[in-house]
């Protein structure tokens, strides 16, 4: 089965505001509306809103969410900045390297691994994402967009220096390997739907890869011995961190602390 959905937290270094348009054809305005019913901390825009929030859309959307609460971040410059914070404060970081777990001279062991920790958590299932990266000059949004087009929705991120990254995929499948064709065109098509300016951009990164989620796309946080796991995070890692960072200390100063289940712990961890 293939499903495709829009919104995600990959986005620009600064700190910036997130808006979601919509086509402006009156005969989209019942899913708009149905949007902003399962949603909340939003504004409604107008087209002269819209002109004055993003002027390379001006003309182009009738009526528009705005967000004005939202942020966002680069995450593989966020990671950068994450590591370094970890190395000034002592924290030993090593790549390439496995570690068995009988060799670990510690207390507690924090397990997460993402997909590879399958040997450890059976129920884990991978999410293939993919994603475009773009250079165009001649286009210029001070903010992530999220575009709920009739057939493919899509966001478009700034990312500085003519760079967008265009997102959307969510395919229930564990293939690992470079975008699909399908995928490839579906994204720039939209792209383009949303400013034809896109048509000349340069296509600068393609990539897909998996997303570790348990069967109700909720992270968990489970213990077997000394070993918290600490996993499932679907498509909200950067956005459900903290969160889970918090359970996953709470967890390591409680030892009478027992493994989060899917259906007892569903109403608490979906509050959490």
């Amino acid at each position: 089965m293939r499903r495709r959905s829009s919104g995600g937290p990959n986005a620009s270094p600064a700190r910036c505001r997130t808006a979601a348009w919509w086509s402006p054809s009156r005969a989209t305005a019942p899913d708009l509306a149905r949007f902003a019913s399962r949603t909340e901390r939003f504004e409604w825009a107008d087209a002269e809103r819209i002109a004055t929030l993003e002027p390379d859309l001006a003309g182009r959307f009738r009526r528009a969410l705005f967000f004005p609460d939202e942020a966002h971040l680069d995450p593989r410059r966020a990671l950068a900045s994450l590591a370094e914070t970890l190395r000034r404060r002592g924290v030993a970081i090593r790549f390439g390297v496995e570690l068995a777990l009988a060799d670990a001279d510690t207390d507690i062991v924090v397990d997460c691994r993402g997909l590879a920790a399958r040997d450890a958590l059976p129920d884990l299932r991978g999410v293939r994402g993919e994603m475009i990266v773009v250079r165009s000059p001649d286009v210029s949004l001070a903010r992530p967009v999220r575009m709920l087009h009739p057939r493919l929705p899509l966001y478009i991120v700034p990312r500085g220096d003519g760079l967008f990254m265009i997102g959307a995929t969510m395919i229930e499948s564990e293939r690992r390997g470079p975008v699909s064709v399908r995928s490839a065109v579906e994204l720039l098509n939209a792209a383009y739907a949303l400013h034809p300016a896109f048509g000349e951009a340069e296509i600068v990164e393609l990539g897909a890869d998996l997303r570790p989620a348990f069967p109700d796309n909720l992270p968990q946080v489970r213990r077997t011995g000394r070993v918290l796991h600490a996993n499932g995070l679907f498509r909200h890692g950067f956005l459900l961190a903290p969160a889970l960072a918090r359970r996953v200390a709470d967890a390591a100063l409680d030892p009478t602390f027992k493994s989060e289940t899917p259906d007892a712990d569903l109403p608490q961890r979906r509050r959490a």
